[in-house]
């Protein structure tokens, strides 16, 4: 997408918007979203939290 600095914000919105519409389409994922987090390890049964 080309500089919109100087478009108002009308043109802009369109702009983003052909601009999206001629992108490629994204590819599937290939590993499930959040994976990467940090995983949340749970306390032991009868462990209290304070």
């Amino acid at each position: 997408m080309a500089n919109t600095k100087a478009l108002s914000h009308d043109e802009r919105k369109t702009a983003k918007r052909t601009a999206r519409k001629n992108a490629a389409p994204k590819k599937p994922r290939t590993t499930p979203r959040g994976s990467n987090k940090q995983k949340m390890r749970t306390a032991a049964k009868g462990a209290s939290k304070r």
